[in-house]
């Protein structure tokens, strides 16, 4: 409820800034669109900020499938400027099983709320992610990449359940070294293929991985948490979730003091 309110999401951004925190991960959640327009408006106050983005937003295409049908969900996502066209593309990729034109189209329509924005990594959500790779479906990921990489001059990345063996697939498809976000933590919470696995990965540098729910859903406290993790100079990144300053201030300083010189 709190955060249905634009300036609340926006005191806590500028709470993450003044503490040095200058990378915001967010989904594509229609509410972005104000925060974008936001961000747009003040680049004076916000210099070196960079968003993450992360689509799909799956939500809003299981209810508009469940409005609309399967089709007539993809057809509301595709670009409003030349409709028509967007549209026929759209019923041409479906038609011709061209699952990569139709791609580019929805990943172009997630993006439309960032343009003129920093967005240097752009993630597929482990919804998708995990999705493909329970279906085996590797030639995916490489259009997703194709796509970040050629259209919006960003790196992919990618967020799992299960790093080790999205690594496998990706490195089958030809995307070297991969922007990683998965689960780390010290009780293995979500680390599917298990934390031996995930610590090979991490050490040998196969990736460049972005620790998530390092708390394992609050079941740490924040120092035993980070005092495993910061064990990692290999991981880049943590990503955490916070909704005030003092949380926001804490889980930095850790990190800060935990992480080897």
């Amino acid at each position: 409820m709190r955060f249905q309110d634009i300036s609340a999401v926006i005191e806590v951004l500028d709470d993450a800034y003044a503490e040095g925190i200058k990378t915001f991960m967010c989904t594509t959640h229609e509410r972005m669109s104000a925060v974008c327009d936001y961000f747009r408006a003040n680049p004076e106050k916000y210099p070196g900020y960079k968003f993450y983005p992360c689509l799909p937003y799956a939500h809003k295409y299981a209810n508009a499938a469940a409005e609309l049908g399967v089709l007539g969900a993809l057809r509301s996502f595709l670009p409003e400027e030349n409709a028509l066209g967007a549209l026929l593309r759209g019923g041409v990729s479906l038609a011709t099983k061209d699952v990569e034109g139709l791609a580019r189209l929805l990943i172009g329509a997630e993006m439309k709320m960032f343009a003129g924005l920093d967005a240097p990594v752009i993630f597929l959500q482990n919804v998708a992610t995990d999705f493909l790779l329970g279906l085996g479906f590797d030639e995916a990921f490489r259009m997703f990449a194709d796509c970040v990489r050629e259209d919006y001059h960003a790196e992919p990345g990618f967020i799992t359940m299960n790093a080790p063996a999205l690594l496998t697939k990706l490195d089958k498809v030809g995307i070297r070294n991969p922007i990683i976000c998965a689960n780390f933590n010290k009780i293995g919470f979500r680390m599917c293929g298990g934390m031996q696995a995930y610590e090979e990965l991490i050490a040998h540098g196969k990736c460049r991985f972005i620790a998530m729910s390092v708390l394992a859903s609050g079941a740490l406290r924040p120092q035993e948490a980070l005092e495993y993790v910061c064990r990692f100079p290999q991981i880049e990144s943590v990503v955490f979730g916070a909704s005030g300053r003092r949380n926001i201030a804490q889980t930095k300083q850790l990190i800060d003091q935990l992480t080897p010189v």
